[in-house]
């Protein structure tokens, strides 16, 4: 029988045994991760009134800003309202930390508690991520290494070999076949669609998401003590009000 015409059967048992359970798994770790990253999350600390004021006068000047060539406003009511942020920009009436000091701004400082709460929670989530796919992956290397699960109904091309048949070194079986390393990889990247349904659009059973994102990068968004410059502001609230 030539090579073009041979069948490969799988026990069925593969499937029950060993197909079923690896979905299984990879379905239940991604589940439990959301709930698990939700208990981790600390909630949102309390800003006071002056930080709250401070952000919302730099929404309305940056507001003021993208709109002031379309603005519907008439030109004196806009020339009213650019002036006054201006006017309160430069005399600290809406900054939490009153008028801008002359002297150059202080660098943040890099032990800030608030920045240190982002970077612990950015390492926490990373680990969250990390552990339960190195044990399934160790997991299922132990156990079902070598392993031909799954036949794919449609065709495909050479190039598809190596990502479908991880760990089994055979040049001339056909390309539809999954092995089992490959059947995790496949589950890995491809129930972000099954979590969204099933946990909502913003849930934290995406792995791939955060194989990408930074423990470092809540950091600074974390940190609201680092020094604002708020001369950009007004500068562009003048320039506006000459356009």
């Amino acid at each position: 029988m030539s090579s073009s015409t041979a069948s490969l059967y799988l026990d069925p048992q593969i499937r029950d045994w060993v197909l079923f359970p690896i979905t299984l798994v990879m379905i239940l770790v991604g589940v439990l991760r959301h709930y698990v990253v939700i208990l981790l999350q600390s909630p949102p600390k309390k800003q006071s009134l002056e930080a709250i004021r401070e952000q919302r006068a730099l929404i309305r000047s940056q507001v003021l800003r993208a709109t002031s060539a379309n603005s519907p406003a008439p030109p004196r009511f806009y020339t009213s309202i650019s002036r006054h942020l201006t006017q309160a920009f430069t005399a600290g009436t809406y900054l939490k930390d009153g008028p801008p000091k002359g002297d150059a701004p202080t660098p943040p400082n890099p032990m800030d508690p608030a920045a240190m709460d982002g970077m612990m929670a950015g390492m926490k989530t990373q680990m969250v991520m990390m552990v339960p796919q190195m044990v399934i992956m160790g997991w299922i290397n132990f156990f079902f290494q070598g392993f031909v699960l799954i036949k794919l109904p449609f065709p495909l091309t050479l190039g598809f070999k190596s990502m479908l048949q991880r760990g089994i070194e055979t040049p001339d079986m056909d390309v539809r076949w999954v092995s089992s390393l490959s059947w995790y990889f496949l589950n890995f990247f491809g129930l972000n669609g099954l979590y969204h349904l099933i946990l909502g659009g913003d849930n934290a059973a995406d792995s791939s998401r955060d194989m990408t994102a930074s423990p470092f990068a809540a950091a600074g968004a974390a940190s609201p003590s680092a020094p604002q410059d708020f001369t950009d502001p007004v500068c562009c609230l003048q320039q506006t009000r000459r356009m």
